[in-house]
């Protein structure tokens, strides 16, 4: 039989692999879909129906609280090595189009969704997004209780995670009965818990999604299919953590390229250092005059400072930013210059550390189209979208001295009072943790693309000013 697994794990300490190579992919027959099971690394289990490709894929478990824009989720660089659980239950509504793809591929490890849709209906459509999947070699799974999984996640926070849709020894999964397998009871699993107790409301054993098969309530046996399940437990624990993982050089551009003004003749040149940069970003900054050379992750600060830049833009990106010393090293030389930086989301992290804070992993993190923020200085809402799982550990209240001078918390988060901004006051920097290009999302902080510009114009009238007094 052929089937589709995703490059081997690397060994703990490595970074996680890759999403399953499209050439070896095989896709669902939606006739007779596959089962599928997916696995949490504390040993709670979801059985469900394939979706996307067959195969097997590890990665981080996140869930996302977006309604809309699923394809700018599974296409934004800052999901790599991550596995998306899709909170709406119903997705692919309206099918896979050229135009809302946030980079060149897919870049999520695995999909997880309730209830796909299987007839698209757009007019902007070009296929189904399960057929997409497959052909991008992503292993997803459907037919679970994604809100079960999803309260899981909240209250244990984010984990490692796997989805298989074969067995160790690589036949199809079928022999798997429609149930929440955790809830049989393993000395590994969560079945302990009241949350996974048999018979547990939140269990996918009374769902929808096991109202196809098992319905005597019947568990696997002690003998192959739980062989086959803490073998998969076993390679899910295995599998890297996010915690220590450097992913930015990995889906960063390896090569320079330039997004040109749309306003005709640029007013400011932005070097944007690409962490994992979705294609919205420079197109928003390029609506306002600015030619943006996007330059790859390693890239130094005397290579950003080469091209005489009116502004540093540093961008989103996925992995844990304290491995990112490079990137704060060349931000450092940058700030020293005096030359504006904008940086939001993973940009806002390394601004933090380049300015002496720390960082930290979120329990479950900030991912979704509909988080509110506050604006410290003018005290106005936002409602923005986000994609972290680290965050800033800086005071909330109060100016603090930083190796560059002094900086404040400028934006805090409504939900759970995480720094969500920061603004430098001695020298021509800031930051937010959201996504003011949204894609997908609301727009309530597009604003800031033109204070980056008003900072840029700004900071060449004051070098105007200098050269005049010196002439």
């Amino acid at each position: 039989m052929s089937t589709l697994t995703t490059t081997p794990g690397p060994a703990a300490g490595d970074q996680p692999a890759a999403p399953a190579a499209a050439a070896a992919n095989r896709p669902v027959d939606r006739a007779n879909p596959t089962r599928a099971v997916l696995m949490l690394e504390d040993g709670r289990s979801f059985v469900g129906d394939a979706y996307g490709a067959i195969g097997e894929t590890f990665g981080e478990a996140v869930f996302c609280t977006g309604m809309t824009g699923y394809q700018e989720t599974l296409s934004d660089p800052s999901f790599h090595g991550q596995i998306v659980i899709m909170t709406a239950p119903h997705i692919g509504n309206t099918g896979v189009n050229d135009a809302d793809y946030e980079s060149d591929r897919i870049q999520v490890a695995g999909f997880v969704v309730r209830d796909p849709a299987r007839r698209p209906s757009n007019w902007r459509s070009r296929g189904s997004l399960d057929d997409e999947l497959a052909a991008a070699g992503v292993v997803g799974i459907s037919g679970i209780d994604t809100r079960a999984l999803t309260r899981h996640l909240r209250e244990r926070g984010a984990m490692r995670c796997g989805i298989s849709s074969v067995l160790a020894d690589g036949s199809a999964a079928d022999g798997l009965p429609a149930t929440d397998l955790d809830a049989g009871g393993s000395a590994e699993s969560a079945a302990g818990s009241a949350e996974s107790a048999a018979g547990s409301a939140e269990s996918a054993t009374g769902s929808a999604a096991g109202a196809d098969g098992g319905a005597d309530g019947s568990r696997p046996d002690d003998g192959g299919e739980r062989a086959a399940l803490a073998a998969l437990l076993d390679r899910v624990r295995s599998s890297p953590e996010m915690v220590g993982a450097d992913l930015a050089p990995i889906v960063s551009t390896k090569e320079p390229y330039v997004v040109p003004a749309a306003t005709g003749t640029a007013q400011f040149k932005v070097a944007a250092l690409d962490l994992g940069i979705k294609r919205a970003t420079p197109a928003a900054m390029a609506a306002l005059g600015c030619e943006v050379h996007v330059l790859p992750a390693r890239t130094t600060g005397e290579e950003l400072l080469a091209l005489e830049p009116d502004g540093v833009f540093l961008s989103n990106g996925p992995g844990d930013p304290a491995t990112a010393d490079y990137a704060v090293e060349a931000l450092r030389t940058v700030l020293r210059a005096d030359v504006p930086v904008f940086g939001i989301c993973f940009g806002h992290q390394l601004l933090a550390r380049a300015l002496g804070f720390e960082t930290y992993k979120l329990t479950y993190g900030h991912r979704g189209v509909n988080q509110p923020v506050g604006d410290v200085a003018t005290g106005r809402i936002a409602v923005t979208s986000q994609n972290h799982g680290f965050a800033v550990s800086a005071p909330l209240t109060g100016v603090t001295d930083t190796p560059f001078g002094r900086a404040v918390a400028s934006h805090i988060g409504l939900n759970d009072e995480v720094v969500e901004g920061l603004e430098c006051l001695d020298v021509p920097a800031f930051s937010v943790q959201f996504h003011p290009e949204a894609a997908p999302g609301p727009h309530d902080a597009a604003h800031l693309f033109e204070r980056f510009r008003d900072l840029m114009a700004a900071a060449r009238q004051a070098r105007a000013a200098v050269a005049g007094g010196e002439s």
